[in-house]
Formats: C-alpha cells, sequence, structure tokens
C-alpha cells in the first residue's frame, strides 16, 4: 500500500483557517471599533448641543432676572412716588383744615361756654374749657356734631370746678373730637364695617 502524507496539507488548511479567523477577527474589531466610535461620537455631538441649549438658556434666564430685579426697582421707586403724591395731596387738602376748624370752633362754641385749651393729636382734638352749666356742655356737643369738620365728639368729663375763681363758669369739662374734612370723613364712613 501506498502511504500518503496528509499532514502538510491539513498543516496548510489549518493556518489558512486561523488566518482567516484573524482576519475575521480584525475587521470585527474595526467594525466594532468603529460602531462605538461611531456612538459616542453621536452622544457627544448630542451632549454638546444640550450643552449649548443650556447654556443659552441660562444667559437668557440671567437676563430675565436682571430685567426682574430692574422691574422690581421701578416698582420700588413708583410706590415712593405715589406715597409722596399721596402726602402731597393730603398736605393739600389739609392746608384749609385748620382754618377751618378754627371758624368751627367759634361757630359751634355757645354762650356761657369758655374754652380753655385746645390739643391736637393727629386728627384727634382734645378741648378743654369752663361752662355755666351741664346743659351748656350738652348744647356745644349738639353743635359739635353737627359740625362739618369736627366728627365724633365724646365727652371726656364734667365736674364742678375744685376753685371758685370763676363764679359765672363753676363748671369744667373735656371734649375728644376728630378733625377731619367732609369728604374724607365720608370716605372713612363708607370703608367702615
Amino acid at each position: 500500500m501506498r502511504q500518503i502524507n496528509l499532514l502538510p496539507w491539513r498543516e496548510e488548511q489549518r493556518q489558512e483557517r486561523q488566518r482567516n479567523f484573524l482576519i475575521t477577527m480584525a475587521v470585527v474589531a474595526a467594525i466594532a471599533a468603529g460602531g462605538v466610535f461611531a456612538v459616542k461620537s453621536y452622544f457627544d455631538g448630542q451632549i454638546s448641543g444640550q450643552n449649548a441649549r443650556n447654556n443659552y438658556l441660562r444667559a437668557e434666564i440671567a437676563k430675565l432676572d436682571q430685567q426682574i430685579a430692574r422691574i422690581e426697582q421701578l416698582d420700588e421707586t413708583r410706590q415712593r412716588l405715589i406715597d409722596r403724591k399721596d402726602v402731597i395731596e393730603d398736605l393739600q387738602s389739609n392746608r384749609t383744615l385748620m382754618v377751618h376748624l378754627f371758624e368751627q370752633l367759634v361757630r359751634t362754641v355757645p354762650e356761657g361756654i369758655r374754652l380753655l385749651t385746645v390739643q391736637q393729636a393727629g386728627d384727634l382734638l382734645t378741648i378743654d374749657g369752663t361752662a355755666q352749666s351741664s346743659a351748656r356742655v350738652s348744647t356745644y356737643l349738639r353743635n359739635l356734631e353737627s359740625s362739618a369738620f369736627l366728627h365724633d365728639p365724646t365727652l371726656r368729663i364734667v365736674e364742678a370746678a375744685a376753685e371758685e375763681t370763676d363764679r359765672e363758669l363753676p363748671y369744667r369739662f373735656s371734649v375728644r373730637a376728630r378733625l377731619a374734612s367732609p369728604e374724607r370723613n365720608d370716605t372713612e364712613e363708607a370703608t367702615a364695617p
């Protein structure tokens, strides 16, 4: 029988398969590396695009924050101007109030009453005086109630004077009233509960 040596052929086939396997592995590794690089590049592009959008939004938010701060400053300035205008309007409306007060004090005092002191604290007046009788004080309170500029009169005290220095006016009294223009009083009464 003849002897055939198949070893070199098998050896060549094995080497060729090994070479094909290595080539296939290299191609698969190159394709995988290319795929990984493509996916990484895609996601890096997406991330950098989102970062650019985020930076744009941050810049716009900073601009809006500056505008909001400016608006708040303008609101504060506006409120200060409104407060100043209200004070000026209040002063303007109260400019003639003292003239009316003295006129009303003269008109409301009946005969038999003498006013000793008139004190003002804000819009509250305290009037102290002497009278011939408590009936004269009652008349004085009615006159104050009908006054256009003196509102809510309240009798604090009526008493016989301790000193007998003035026999014509033996009673001392004290009255509180609120000073306000008729328009202002109507507004306050309308807003009162």
